[in-house]
């Protein structure tokens, strides 16, 4: 029985598997790793947070994204956005080199609590018994389409996330629903691969980021405005750099942060290519679709009440993500039924990010209700992977963090992977934050 199982390899998968493997404790990771910037991301995308932002954590600081960008000849300054393949590259980097062996591609399909742990089932059946279990799925299980599209033929509606290349569109007429970076950036692909593409959106005007500050400034801008992982400003650094005071909010700012905080915005690096290619029609809600004669019928009305028709070809969802305990679906009936049934909030989590089910911790989108926007970027990564490792050693009433103990997987006896050749100084960390709105985690 690991003590152990960390279902999911994104960034807070890896980062929590590589704190857990330097406190000594027995573990497994299932899932293949940075799936969702690998697998549901077009090429030509970049990430929206700073490079300094979107470092995913190990608790020496070693294996950070400037470091392996340089190793590979790639530009990693503040102000020029990383394109998600490097990133995701960047992830596979770190998991060969915090993590002493292979993370095990095979998903979970089904986990239940039992006496003194947990049984996890994979794909080609084999069944895993641990300890603790942490669940680092990411934002694939809650992809959010809006009601009137909810159920229609994927041949016809899609979501952003869907998609790792958008060529299938091409000489096509596609409409992307939604405002905020992925309906823009995927808007901005179709444009430019010569498909005939409007975005169209509820909201009476789009949002842009602004052009980040230099980092190195005069002390009283500084002051003024500071920088964090999230965007410059006082509210955006406590939501990065106070996670765990976020969590003492009253529950009512918590729910109306939630609601409000970094909403639906494209980076300032897009909107040339948005304004230049992209029809588009805002203040529309689509209040009914369906499928006539090969093509999608959208009847529309904006806020005055003026109703309207739209014909397209095909429509792509980009409307984000709900995280709810009850979607997901790899959990048992049982263990579900208590984790949505505790007493704590929408999250579920505690001040250590344990679950109303005992062992069973939760990471990730699912938990910004209790401990704020952070959690909705690879920002909260690092503070999600301390702390939910220090639930997991209270959990398990372990001892003090000892050697890193042999990784108990797949293999009996694994050689510790050489650091790569960066030329970069161990010693040169960037600043713990700074500005820019973060990534998906």
């Amino acid at each position: 029985m690991y003590d152990l199982l960390v279902v999911g390899s994104g960034p807070y998968g890896l980062s929590i598997a590589a704190h857990a493997a330097a406190a000594g404790l027995s573990l497994r990771v299932q899932g293949r790793p940075m799936a969702s910037w690998r697998d549901h991301m077009p090429s030509g995308m970049f990430l929206k947070s700073e490079p300094w932002a979107s470092n995913l954590s190990d608790p020496e600081g070693r294996w950070r994204l400037d470091r392996y960008c340089a190793g590979q000849g790639v530009d990693a300054r503040h102000g020029e956005p990383i394109p998600v393949g490097t990133f995701a590259s960047y992830g596979l980097w770190f998991a060969r080199n915090a993590l002493p062996c292979e993370v095990d591609e095979r998903p979970v399909t089904r986990l239940r609590a039992r006496p003194g742990g947990f049984e996890a089932v994979l794909a080609d059946g084999e069944v895993l018994y641990a300890r603790t279990v942490a669940l680092a799925v990411g934002v694939l299980p809650f992809v959010r389409f809006p009601e009137a599209l909810r159920g229609m033929d994927p041949e016809y509606v899609t979501h952003s996330s869907h998609h790792a290349e958008l060529s299938r569109f091409l000489d096509r007429d596609v409409t992307v629903v939604g405002g905020g970076q992925a309906a823009l950036e995927t808007a901005a692909l179709l444009a430019e691969q010569g498909t005939r593409v409007r975005v169209l959106a509820r909201a009476d005007r789009l949002c842009w980021n602004d052009v980040p500050p230099p980092l190195e400034r005069p002390w009283w801008r500084a002051a003024r405005s500071p920088h964090s992982g999230l965007g410059a400003g006082w509210r955006n650094w406590f939501y990065a750099e106070r996670p765990g005071l976020y969590r003492r909010l009253p529950t009512g700012v918590r729910a109306r942060v939630a609601a409000t905080a970094l909403g639906p915005a494209g980076a300032w690096w897009v909107r040339e290519r948005v304004e230049r290619a992209v029809e588009l029609r805002l203040d529309q809600e689509i209040v009914r679709a369906r499928e006539v004669a090969g093509a999608v019928h959208l009847d529309t009305v904006t806020r005055s009440g003026v109703p309207g028709v739209l014909r397209t070809g095909h429509v792509i969802a980009a409307t984000g993500f709900t995280a709810a305990a009850d979607r997901l679906d790899l959990l048992d009936e049982g263990t579900r039924a208590r984790l949505t049934s505790g007493a704590a909030e929408a999250a579920g989590v505690g001040p250590l990010f344990e679950s109303a089910v005992p062992g069973l911790f939760l990471a990730g989108l699912i938990t910004a209700p209790a401990f704020g926007p952070a959690m909705r970027f690879v920002q909260g990564a690092d503070y999600t992977a301390r702390t939910l490792v220090r639930g997991v050693r209270h959990r398990l009433r372990g001892p003090a963090p000892r050697p890193r103990a042999p990784y108990a997987r797949l293999a009996a006896t694994v050689p510790p992977p050489a650091a790569p050749s960066s030329g970069v100084s161990e010693d040169s960390t960037p600043p713990a934050s700074a500005s820019g709105t973060g990534t998906g985690g």
